[in-house]
Formats: C-alpha cells, sequence, structure tokens
C-alpha cells in the first residue's frame, strides 16, 4: 500500500494537462464562468482609464492650498462641475476649482482633490478649511495596470472577479481550455436506477450521482455510462468505450479483493499499465490508477483509469483526496491542485487504529479563533452515506496515530470545493 502523499504525486505525475493550442475554444465572455483560460490576457486600455477622482470634492491645483487651515483658509471659484461619465471643459488656472465626483476625469491643471467634508460652499465659490496632501485622492492614468501586460495568466479560474476584469477589459470572447471530457460508470449487479423498485439485496447507484455532480464541480465534462452488471465480457465492453470516449475514466466498485470485482483484471487483458492496486487510507483502501495509451478520444496524451471503491463514503472521500487533483491538472489549471488543508480545532475526539492514514467526515466552520471541526454525526462508516450530508471538510489521523484528543489541532482537508 502506498502512503496517500506518494500516491497522490505519482497520480499527478502521470497527468498530461489539455494542450494550450490544442484543446481550446473561443467562448462569449457570458459562457466563461468556471472556465480556465488557455492563453495570457492583455488589453489595449490603461488602468484607470484617465486621472479620475477617488472621493468627491474639488479638483484644485495643490500650491493653491497646501497651506490653508481652518484658522487660514482659501476660497477658490468653481469653474464647473463634472459629473462621471462627462469631460471637463476648463484647464484649472490659479485660484480656481472644479466641484468633482467619485471616478469623474480630472480637469487639465488640477492635480489634487480635497473631499467636501473638509470644504463649504457658497455659490461658485467654495472655501478650503483643510490643507491636503500633493495629489491626494487622485487616481492616476495606468496605476492599477499599463495598456499591453499581461492582464490574467493562462491556467486560471474564470470566476466573478476574473468576469468582472474580462468585461472591464472589453473581452467579449475569451480563449479557454476544452473541459475534459470524464467517463462515469458503476459496478456492481445489486446496482439498480433510482426509479426502479427496489427487490431484496438491492441498492440504488448512488455512486454515480455523486460522482457526475463531483466532475462537473471540478470543471470538468462528466459522461455517463451508466451502472454494469458482474459480468467480465459487459465490464470489459462498457470500459472500453469509455476509454475511447473520454480523458479520464472512473469507475466505482469492483477494486477490491472479492470474487466478482473484475476491474483490475479487466485493464490488464485491455492493455493497462496499473501503477496503483491500494492506498494506505481509510476509507479508500482498494484504489486502482492505471493508464492507456493514447487514444481516438486523447490522441496526445494516455487516458487516466481511476477504479474506486464501492462504497459511497469510500468513493467520494477518494475523489475528493485522488481524482479531483488529477483533473484539475487535467483541465490546465495552475497549482497547487490538491486539497486545501488548513488546520482546525477538533470538538470532538478523534480515533483511528493507526494503521492507515485516516479520513474523518464532518463540518469545518470558521470562529473567531479559526477554524473549528465538528465531526458528523452518527457512525464513522464507509458504507453510511446519510451522514455525509453537509461534509465540508475530512480531518486527517497519521499513519501511527491513533487518538487526537477534543480541543486538540487537526490537520483538516477541505472538500467539496472548486
Amino acid at each position: 500500500m502506498l502512503p496517500a502523499i506518494q500516491a497522490e504525486q505519482q497520480i499527478l505525475d502521470l497527468i498530461h494537462p489539455l494542450d494550450a493550442h490544442l484543446d481550446r475554444e473561443t467562448v462569449a465572455l457570458g459562457h466563461a464562468l468556471g472556465r480556465i483560460l488557455a492563453t495570457t490576457i492583455t488589453s489595449k486600455l490603461d488602468f484607470p482609464h484617465w486621472d479620475n477622482s477617488a472621493m468627491d470634492g474639488y479638483a484644485v491645483r495643490y500650491e493653491d492650498v497646501q497651506h490653508c487651515s481652518r484658522d487660514r483658509p482659501v476660497a477658490l471659484t468653481i469653474m464647473e462641475e463634472i459629473p462621471a461619465g462627462t469631460q471637463p471643459h476648463h484647464l484649472i488656472q490659479p485660484g480656481q476649482a472644479a466641484r468633482i465626483l467619485t471616478g469623474s476625469v480630472m480637469p487639465a491643471g488640477a492635480d489634487t482633490v480635497v473631499m467636501q467634508e473638509d470644504t463649504q460652499r457658497d455659490g461658485d465659490r467654495v472655501t478650503i478649511f483643510t490643507a491636503p496632501k500633493p495629489q491626494a485622492f487622485v487616481r492616476h492614468q495606468g496605476a492599477f495596470y499599463q495598456a499591453g501586460a499581461p492582464l490574467l495568466g493562462g491556467g486560471i479560474r474564470i470566476q466573478a472577479t476574473e468576469m468582472a476584469i474580462l468585461a472591464a477589459a472589453q473581452c467579449a470572447e475569451v480563449a479557454v481550455y476544452r473541459k475534459p471530457r470524464v467517463a462515469i460508470l458503476s459496478t456492481g449487479s445489486e446496482l439498480v436506477d433510482l426509479e426502479q423498485p427496489l427487490q431484496p439485496g438491492q441498492i440504488v447507484d448512488s455512486n454515480r450521482y455523486a460522482l457526475m455532480v463531483l466532475v462537473a464541480q471540478a470543471g470538468a465534462e462528466p459522461i455517463e455510462i451508466g451502472s454494469i452488471p458482474d459480468d467480465p465480457a459487459a465490464l470489459k465492453s462498457a470500459i472500453a468505450h469509455a476509454i475511447a470516449t473520454a480523458d479520464l475514466v472512473i469507475s466505482s466498485g469492483g477494486v477490491s479483493v472479492g470474487d466478482y470485482d473484475y476491474i483490475d483484471e479487466i485493464l490488464a487483458d485491455l492493455g493497462a499499465t496499473i501503477h496503483i492496486r491500494s492506498v494506505a487510507v481509510r476509507p479508500g483502501k482498494p484504489l486502482t490508477v492505471a493508464t492507456f495509451s493514447a487514444s481516438p478520444s486523447s490522441p496526445h496524451r494516455p487516458t487516466l483509469y481511476f477504479g474506486l471503491p464501492g462504497n459511497p463514503v469510500s468513493a467520494l472521500v477518494t475523489f475528493w483526496r485522488f481524482v479531483q487533483p488529477a483533473i484539475r491538472k487535467l483541465a490546465g489549471r495552475l497549482s497547487p491542485w490538491a486539497p486545501i488543508v488548513v488546520n482546525a480545532r477538533t470538538q470532538q475526539e478523534l480515533r483511528s487504529d493507526g494503521k492507515r492514514e485516516t479520513y474523518v467526515w464532518g463540518q469545518v466552520q470558521v470562529t473567531n479563533g479559526g477554524y473549528e471541526f465538528h465531526v458528523a454525526g452518527g457512525s464513522q462508516s464507509s458504507g453510511n452515506l446519510i451522514n455525509l450530508a453537509g461534509t465540508n471538510a475530512l480531518a486527517v489521523i497519521a499513519i501511527g496515530q491513533t487518538q487526537i484528543p477534543a480541543g486538540a489541532t487537526v490537520s483538516v482537508l477541505l472538500v467539496n470545493g472548486d
């Protein structure tokens, strides 16, 4: 069994990311949310586009007001008012000022803004009571960004802030990586669809629904292969189809050592190179990771195969821990790809047999003192899907560690993110 950190690194080393030239497409900005930029974005615009005011007040010449005070105020003539979105019409001369609003263009001749709280207006005259600092409240053209410089780099995931930046830069279309295609199949003769009445011994294929959502959240395109019975011929046909269809394949079930666990044997028959068969983690010990040489669906890189355990908690935990980072790298995202780890204070005692790295699922909450981890109620069994509801974190008990007392600090993997 490989330690988790070694398995993670080995998996990431197997990933050949999508090609920025061969695997990109152009999309309208309105459809770019969650996509990965394939190229560096530049803009022809400076930010700010022109010198402008950061405050409601009066645009003045600093030399006119540098010595003023409550005892020695300075009165200036207001030449014009400059609303946002309009062009100034006057050159500010000695003894003059312009009424200006936040975001408005600075008039020629003015170099400083006095905020209105330090002034008093009377008709076309304004009295300044406080000497400002030179160039106070002036945002200079190009201070935030200069035209032609890199604005956003390739590999960045487009979220709300990036959408705003791209819109401000007038990028109506952007080049993004295509979404990786991820085929998902479940194995087991006991699995049925959710609409089907359950017979004794049957269960609903819940893993498929969870994995479809997790793959989509990771920024990939899920391809539903379906539930396959424990029949070697049917499994071989389904896996061969998945390999020919997708960049990455995920199956759940059939990777342990039971009489009907055929996945590793079938992968070998199809010409796979099996790199990992088990990992020293709980839940999720039986994890198969294999690669296939270039296929029609993935002509420039090997197709990666993940055989996850069938127990629902084990399937989700191994996805969060090992598959999600692989999809992030495959999709062209910048590193780090691994789950975010934070230190939290556990509110309950945590226990393990110390033989494998153990993940205890529950919820992390942010408090004034940092993070708090709360263990999910009920049984911490790999078959207990029910108490996974609301899970956003996995507390980590290291190999050789058997107990972490309540109130102690524990490393926590944040899950269910993007």
